[in-house]
């Protein structure tokens, strides 16, 4: 890891866990653009695609209340949405299915800047279940069905449904203001992202709290054993994600879960091993594509097989 940072790879924070218990915690680099300030394990991360995790695992939660059927089509919950939405399922969203359009990023402000553009769509991409396209429309749809149905924010919901029984407490979904020990992000010629845009469901954490969701999710607490082999489903087609990003399932068993997260310069990785209890994270805030890298290295150490990372 000294290594990695000193190569301009890595700057962030790395957990390993094995057999439940912490064996490596540690952090290289600075907080922001400025390299004045050294990063610490306290600090927070965007972790980008990782996310959407939560919104997968709250519909879920709302299935098992007997709330919805991940069957339910779209309009059964949003009425006021164009007739598309009588073709678009919640599984749709859940696997990046729906055929809706990507989010046009240019002309979005906020979350009713979302809704409004969800109104305006009137064709779909493809029919629904026959394609496989990543964008961030069916998450946010994910999220206004949950918060149609619980009449509460999704941010609100996440924090009491998902973080607080996880006790994930260092764990914060945007919009926030005024918070402490959040990393922010730089590229390599150290210049600042953009602040956010005010939109609900961005996820800041700490390492131990992504160490804390993992176990938290993989030991049945906030959603079933069935819950969760029906959320790591993906479409039957080569790169495609889950909910889970990649799950690998043995007699409806999960195997293995990785997830990576991208946004702006923030990076982000968990790879879990559930038979072997080993758990590798690596949260940055200055990417460089290298984490694949870095978290193949870590694994091999621990197999006893020594790898080297190219700068």
């Amino acid at each position: 890891m000294k290594r990695s940072s000193q190569m301009g790879n890595f700057n962030g924070n790395v957990l390993v866990s094995e057999n439940n218990r912490i064996i490596y915690h540690a952090s290289f680099g600075f907080t922001d653009a400025t390299k004045t300030k050294k990063l610490t394990t306290d600090y927070r991360f965007n972790i980008g695609s990782i996310t959407k995790e939560f919104s997968g695992v709250a519909l879920l939660q709302l299935q098992e209340q007997g709330k919805l059927k991940i069957e339910d089509h779209v309009s059964q919950y949003i009425p006021e949405l164009p007739k598309w939405a009588n073709e678009v399922t919640i599984k749709d969203l859940l696997q990046y299915t729906s055929g809706l359009p990507n989010v046009n990023w240019k002309k979005i402000k906020n979350d009713k800047d979302i809704f409004d553009d969800l109104k305006l769509i009137d064709k779909l991409d493809f029919v629904p279940g026959t394609q496989y396209d990543y964008n961030m429309n069916n998450v946010f749809l994910r999220q206004f069905i949950l918060e149609r149905i619980t009449g509460m924010p999704f941010n609100l919901y996440a924090e009491k449904f998902i973080f607080k029984p996880c006790k994930m407490t260092s764990s914060v979904m945007t919009p926030f203001e005024n918070e402490n020990n959040i990393a922010k992000g730089f590229n390599n010629d150290s210049v600042a992202d953009k602040a956010d845009l005010p939109l609900t469901g961005g996820t800041y954490l700490t390492t131990l709290d992504l160490l804390k969701w993992s176990d938290c999710l993989h030991s049945n607490k906030v959603i079933n054993a069935d819950s969760l082999f029906e959320l790591g489903q993906q479409f039957n087609l080569p790169e495609t994600q889950s909910s889970l990003g990649q799950a690998k399932f043995k007699n409806r068993k999960l195997i293995e879960h990785v997830h990576d997260g991208r946004y702006g310069n923030y990076e982000a990785l968990f790879v879990s091993d559930p038979n072997k209890k080993l758990t590798i994270i690596l949260l940055g805030n200055n990417h460089n594509g290298k984490l694949f890298e870095i978290s193949d290295a870590i694994a091999g150490i621990l197999k006893n097989k020594k790898r080297k990372i190219r700068s």
